[in-house]
């Protein structure tokens, strides 16, 4: 097993590393930026290092950075979390060849599953359902309208080398397509670094249904069942649930839709935790889209409903060990849904709200968990996707998890900023959402008749004085305090320095 792994990521998916990490008993390292070495992912780890400015791209996402702070500091792991250099092939094969092990799959996998035209061959090849469409990116508006024509519209472009929406669009008439390519290839190259877009036929009112899968490296694959992300705003999930409604009425859908996710994953030799993304219509027909060569954001609820920790699995793969369980042996109880609690504002087209967090205070109490990254007094910062922390519930039947959220929403304080904690809050007695009557442009439909809650005048005073308390508040100051220092070594475990 390692004795130390680097956590190439910031957040709240690095505070949930961290603390698997520290509960195998494995020294854990953390990365941050300038903006972020007030953090709780630096202030949890055992040691911490600088990287560089605020930008991404000169520290989150600089590879040669990253690698230079492993190897200064003796990581023999990198656990890269989600989004950054998580999916990113040329990162996992620089870590091999750098003798530091990549936590996730090899980089020919990421490689082969990370272009959406090339997955969908894989997925052709395996036999599974695919959305009909293009097989290769699409440049030459003649050749798009006549593709676009045969598969009937409304059609989609999508980017090739990356999903979370950035370069889709929706075509509904040939006379939209030219502009359309355009602004998706635009939208692709810089969000992607390729603007190479692929034609897919629009299926209409779909649910986003995906399969969580595991694999060991010696050849052992199994999956873990669904979870229902069909709750979307701009095509980015925000509430997540397993099992999914459509499979409480349908059964026998984990099974097949489960298998689909297994042969595409056998088909590319895939090891570590991973996902396979389909769609699926109203009838239980399913189609795969994409696969997400990582951990998920929505990971919780698969833990909770099957009991395993995916991290810990994560580690223990990376380190060649076998897994230990088989199809049969997985079992499913009860019920569990996911909210990702934003700096957001829903009343304004979900604009960012960064700032100082006055207040923050995490619901409790049984079948609820919090993966935080965040404290009362940290500033939420522009430069990153402001996620403050992923609210879970379980129990055990869908109506009474829903009840549990409610509750746990309703306890949920975070002041100084805006989130979209009051969205949940009546998300969660819709009764179309009740029923699990959904799709992906749900929310869209949902945001129409949404009216915010008016703050009580307790609550107003809280905020008066929670703002009150913290501009007199003397901060504790934190190593690299006056910048960007090549390391910070601690002597033990710290405890949270606020």
């Amino acid at each position: 097993m390692f004795r130390k792994v680097l956590v190439a990521n910031r957040g709240e998916i690095a505070v949930r590393v961290i603390r698997a990490l520290r509960e195998m008993k494995i020294a854990s390292v953390a990365i941050f930026s300038e903006v972020d070495r007030r953090s709780l992912h630096v202030q949890m780890a055992d040691e911490a290092i600088c990287v560089g400015p605020a930008p991404s791209a000169e520290s989150y996402l600089s590879t040669a950075k990253i690698l230079a702070a492993a190897k200064q500091v003796g990581a023999e792991a990198i656990h890269p979390g989600y989004g950054f250099l998580s999916e990113n092939s040329k990162f996992a094969k620089a870590c091999g060849e750098a003798k530091i092990k990549f936590i996730g799959p090899g980089w020919q996998a990421i490689e082969q599953m990370g272009s959406k035209t090339a997955a969908r061959r894989v997925a052709i090849a395996a036999g599974a359902p695919v959305v009909p469409g293009t097989e290769k990116g699409v440049s030459d508006p003649k050749a798009a309208r006549k593709i676009a024509a045969e598969l009937g519209y409304p059609v989609l472009l999508k980017a090739a080398a990356g999903g979370g929406g950035k370069g889709m669009r929706r075509v509904d008439k040939e006379a939209e397509l030219p502009a359309a390519m355009s602004s998706a290839a635009s939208e692709a190259e810089r969000a992607f670094g390729s603007g190479e877009v692929y034609l897919e036929k629009l299926i209409e009112r779909p649910r986003h249904i995906e399969v969580q899968i595991l694999g060991d490296e010696h050849g052992h694959i199994i999956h873990l069942g669904e979870r229902e992300c069909s709750i979307q705003r701009r095509h980015q999930k925000v509430v997540e649930e397993s099992p999914s409604p459509l499979v409480l009425q349908k059964p026998e859908l984990r099974t097949q839709i489960g298998e689909a996710a297994l042969r595409i994953a056998r088909a590319v030799s895939y090891s570590n935790a991973g996902t396979m993304e389909f769609l699926a219509d109203q009838n239980g027909n399913f189609y795969f889209l994409e696969m997400n060569t990582r951990l998920q954001v929505e990971h919780p609820v698969t833990e909770w409903v099957t009991g395993l920790d995916l991290v810990r699995w994560q580690i223990r793969i990376a380190a060649g060990e076998r897994l230990t369980l088989k199809q049969e042996e997985i079992r499913w109880t009860g019920s569990a849904i996911e909210c990702r609690v934003y700096a957001e504002d829903p009343e304004n087209s979900f604009f960012p709200s960064p700032g100082r967090i006055t207040q923050y205070e995490e619901p409790s109490g049984p079948g609820v968990r919090v993966d935080g990254g965040v404290y009362p007094g940290w500033t939420v910062p522009l430069d990153y996707d402001p996620l403050l922390a992923k609210l879970t519930v379980w129990s055990d039947t869908r109506e009474s998890a829903i009840e549990r959220m409610r509750r746990a929403v309703e306890e949920f304080r975070v002041l100084g900023i805006k989130t979209n904690l009051g969205l949940f809050a009546q998300l969660m007695g819709d009764a179309a959402w009740v029923k699990g009557d959904l799709d992906t442009g749900f929310l869209d439909r949902f945001m129409q008749h949404f009216k915010p809650k008016e703050p009580s005048a307790e609550s107003k005073l809280a905020s008066v004085l929670a703002a009150a308390q913290a501009s007199i508040q003397v901060s504790t100051k934190t190593p690299t305090e006056s910048g960007c220092v090549s390391e910070w070594r601690s002597t033990g475990r710290r405890g949270l320095q606020r």
